[in-house]
């Protein structure tokens, strides 16, 4: 899977600690997602993508 993650947030200027707050969850979680150790829920995934005002599918790209 890859993740769009890094870039839409360094577009957006949020580093990890402010994204992570702003979803209830850790910058860790945020950087294991970003470098591809952590793949999340498809709750998380979903409120990434909301946050970002994307669908989930412009967000993390599935491979086949």
């Amino acid at each position: 899977m890859k993740v769009h993650l890094r870039r839409i947030r360094q577009i957006n200027n949020l580093t990890q600690e402010e994204l992570a707050k702003s979803l209830g969850v850790s910058r860790q979680t945020i950087n294991a997602i970003e470098t591809g150790r952590y793949q999340p829920s498809l709750i998380l995934a979903m409120e990434i993508a909301r946050f970002f005002k994307m669908s989930v599918e412009e967000m993390f790209e599935v491979g086949r």
